[in-house]
């Protein structure tokens, strides 16, 4: 069969969060955009939102029955040696009947049984790792698979060096839109005036819209603008705390959908320092203040904004001191112009804006 005719398949595996969903997904668009004749299945956790995501996306996806290990006693922790070997067999069963050419991890739960079947079926392997501090899944995995793509320099410390390739992390190509007019029209914001893009991920985040609420006061009187995410859990107590007659500035959302329309408006993004988050904020070249989320594993959303810190790309406010200090940081920020453009040039240096394609580039190699 030529190369032209050739149907080539993969699975992809991972999910549990938008973290690894989204990157996953621009993986898969850019296989597709690069292949004439391809075919994708992915394999995510049953219940997780990725049995949503990816088919909304336009892909294929299995459900296996796994979940992550509880701190406490649950019911759950004690089913997991079960949920491990159906997910193991369920793997096997799904590589055979698919016959996949190249097997790809992003992290999340399911990748732990996809990826463990691939290698003892001896069939080529990626792993991709956003973080700058590796999951324990592809820690456990890094020694038997065949490739390791990553976002940061330095996990050498934690993977093969001879398996590592520096690709970045893959960005949704839709944020990436330039049109300020529309995105004030859409905000129905003065572009006249600095504006705050303040982000708390889907859920939100508390220290960040505690800190904003503790402000707004101080942001009405430096007459800034705000585009606040607030997050669903805490949206409607906040509508209810604020009245938006004293605060014409403020714009609230739950969820901001029309996110390339928010980084447009946005001089200064604050933003929990998650590996999606971050890579959307290098491709955008936005000035940021990251405030980690002290609630994830091994801290590694602090390992994220140190990496930025330490090429001076981003300002970090500890979540302890964010109540007291974030805001203040922010208005201090947005007064010194030449920290602006400064931040704006470090973090949009280290954006790698074809990140996904060359991760499929490598898929391919393998493949082939």
């Amino acid at each position: 069969m030529s190369e032209e005719k050739r149907t080539y398949r993969f699975m992809i595996s991972g999910g549990g969060t938008g973290g690894h969903i989204y990157p996953a997904i621009s993986i898969a668009q850019a296989l597709k955009a690069t292949l004439a004749n391809v075919e994708i299945l992915f394999v995510g956790a049953e219940g997780r939102m990725e049995m949503k995501k990816v088919p909304e996306a336009g892909f294929k996806i299995e459900g296996l029955w796994i979940s992550g290990i509880q701190r406490k006693i649950t019911v759950d922790n004690l089913s997991l040696p079960f949920k491990v070997i159906a997910s193991i067999r369920k793997s096997f069963r799904l590589i055979r009947e698919f016959n996949p050419d190249v097997v790809i991890g992003v992290g999340g739960y399911a990748s732990g049984p996809l990826l463990y079947a691939a290698t003892r079926r001896k069939i080529p392997t990626l792993i991709q790792e956003q973080n700058s501090y590796a999951g324990l899944t592809n820690k456990w995995l890094s020694k038997r698979v065949d490739k390791i793509c990553v976002a940061y320099d330095g996990l050498e410390k934690y993977f093969p060096k001879d398996k590592l390739v520096l690709t970045g992390n893959p960005v949704r190509l839709d944020i990436q839109q330039e049109n300020r007019d529309a995105a004030f029209g859409y905000f129905n914001l003065d572009p006249n005036k600095k504006t705050i893009l303040a982000l708390g991920g889907s859920l939100g985040a508390r220290t960040i819209n505690q800190s904003i609420l503790k402000h707004l006061d101080a942001l009405k009187s430096n007459d800034v603008q705000v585009v606040w995410q607030t997050g669903g859990f805490y949206h409607q107590n906040i509508v209810e705390q604020l009245d938006r007659d004293d605060y014409p500035g403020i714009r609230i959302h739950d969820f901001i959908r029309e996110m390339q329309y928010a980084y447009n408006v946005a001089d200064l993004v604050i933003s929990r320092a998650g590996a999606l988050s971050i890579a959307e904020l290098m491709i955008m070249g936005k000035a940021t203040i990251l405030v980690p989320s002290p609630n994830v594993a091994e801290d590694h959303q602090t390992l994220n904004a140190k990496a930025l810190v330490k090429k001076e790309a981003a300002v970090m406010v500890k979540d302890a001191e964010a109540e007291n200090e974030l805001i203040p940081t922010a208005l201090k920020t947005l007064q010194d112009e030449a920290k602006l453009a400064s931040l704006k040039t470090q973090i949009g240096a280290l954006a790698k804006p074809k990140a996904a394609y060359d991760i499929a580039n490598e898929v391919i190699k393998m493949a082939v």
